[in-house]
């Protein structure tokens, strides 16, 4: 066995954790593996059929060199300061040392109680594994960077939650699980010299290029801004909700994680809220560029005793900016635009207010727009509006602006397929999977994650369509 694990946390942050080993499951066994990522990452064939149990899957042995922890860090909730929090229920296993030099966490969930539980169980149950895994693949093939899941175990373990469901461990990979908590933690505790300590801890090992910088802590933080700004950016372009976007659940990598009720749009609507817990709206999908940067404003208040004001109010003014830009970019791909003109924001506001009228759904929309050729009228896209003369207004307006760019249909259609997904993960996709494997069925857990590693080619079955009534009508809150 070939795999190495570093214990740089354990090692260098000794006030930041509680050393504790997972708690197994009964009867637990291995149900998915993502044989793609376990091959990136060197890993033996045979550690996926151990001979008793889950194995390290299931947290019931360790590899050598492991040396497991739950991490401690705060942040504010739903806007509000909620105080300590940490891994409740997640426990970090080890860190991979690769051989390019990197190192990714291996962040076990659901492996029981921690110090940092409160008043949970420290589990996971099977819903929620199954979603997380869906989700953080879907978008990494999207091309959004985020943590990565590498397997599910299952098991006999009854779990309370709104009723009695399966307890499941899910292996979470990431280059870090570093969060905007992290830095909360000591700062509200007065303890700048953890601030600080977590800060070069950071530098030294994510932005190393920047350590023997004057300058390194404002131009991390800059760069933070940056990752942050283009997260969202992504989010806001293929129609993903985050749900819950707690500072405790923000990487200061910029990757998306801490996937619960996430959902991504099927009808067009600027104000869709996917967490059944959020009653007042806070996150719903047009809220989260600004929620991005009031959790900003919340780290720079953590680091404050290390960078003076004016540089922290710079970089944060650079925010919009670079969101805005993120954003124009790809969504002039997605409209199949090669050149900037002044009125494209008003030609993309135009499809807006007609999808949002109509209830159109959104991918499939501009899936749909990627065939159009720029000298016919004709569309398939017409049939999904009522109002066909709004639509033949506006889509004149389009086909006009197509040919000031002087590109072959095919050229652009091409390009445009590859911005606009032709599936992504909706809700009721994952539900199907859910209801399957709560039946011991794993047959459409993997298909699904087959179909979410190729979102732009072409398909024509239920993975492309609108999804049924049903589906439309799930209600996921912070529990899933």
């Amino acid at each position: 066995m070939n795999l190495s694990f570093n214990t740089r946390w354990r090692d260098e942050l000794p006030e930041f954790y509680t050393a504790l080993r997972p708690t197994p499951l009964h009867n637990a066994r291995l149900v998915w593996h993502n044989e793609p990522l376990a091959q990136e990452l060197a890993i033996p064939d045979e550690l996926f059929t151990p001979e008793h149990g889950a194995g390290v899957w299931g947290g019931e042995v360790l590899l050598p060199g492991m040396s497991p922890l739950a991490q401690v860090y705060s942040g504010h909730q739903f806007g509000n300061w909620a105080g300590q929090l940490g891994d409740g229920r997640g426990i970090l296993l080890g860190e991979q040392q690769l051989p390019n030099g990197k190192a990714v966490d291996w962040h076990l969930k659901g492996a029981g109680l921690t110090p940092y539980s409160r008043m949970g169980d420290g589990r996971a149950v099977l819903r929620s594994t199954l979603r997380e895994s869906l989700a953080s693949e879907a978008m990494h093939y999207l091309g959004i960077p985020g943590t990565r899941a590498l397997s599910i175990v299952a098991s006999d373990t009854p779990i309370q939650r709104e009723t009695v469901e399966t307890g499941a461990m899910l292996m979470r990979i990431a280059e870090s699980h570093i969060r905007f908590g992290h830095f909360e933690h000591f700062y509200y505790r007065h303890d700048i010299d953890n601030v600080r300590k977590l800060a070069d801890y950071t530098i030294r090992h994510h932005w190393s290029h920047l350590v023997n910088d004057a300058n390194r802590y404002v131009l991390w933080f800059q760069d933070v801004v940056t990752r942050t700004a283009q997260m969202i950016a992504r989010w806001q372009t293929v129609g993903f909700a985050h749900g819950v976007m707690n500072t405790d659940n923000m990487s200061i990598l910029g990757l998306t994680m801490d996937y619960g009720p996430f959902g991504f749009l099927d009808d067009y609507n600027p104000q869709y809220i996917c967490n059944h817990s959020d009653y007042q709206g806070r996150y719903r999908f047009d809220n989260q560029p600004a929620v991005g940067l009031w959790n900003l404003q919340c780290l720079a208040q953590a680091l404050s005793p290390l960078i003076a004001t004016d540089a922290l109010n710079a970089a944060l003014d650079s925010y919009q900016t670079i969101l805005f830009r993120e954003y124009g970019q790809r969504m002039r791909k997605k409209l199949g635009l090669f050149s900037e003109e002044n009125g494209d924001n008003d030609l993309l506001n135009g499809l807006y207010a007609l999808m949002e009228r109509e209830s159109c759904d959104y991918s499939l929309t501009f899936r749909m727009l990627s065939e159009t050729e720029q000298k016919s009228p004709a569309s398939r896209l017409r049939d999904e509006f009522i109002d066909r003369a709004a639509f033949d207004d506006w889509f004149t307006q389009y086909r006009t602006r197509l040919q000031h760019e002087q590109v072959e249909d095919a050229t652009r259609q091409q390009a445009m397929k590859l911005a606009n997904p032709a599936m992504v993960l909706r809700n009721w996709l994952a539900q199907r999977a859910i209801e399957q494997a709560q039946k011991g069925d794993y047959y459409e857990l993997h298909r699904l994650h087959e179909a979410l590693r190729d979102p732009w080619s072409d398909r024509h079955d239920d993975y492309a369509r609108r999804p049924p009534d049903w589906g439309k009508h799930l209600e996921v809150s912070c529990s899933s």
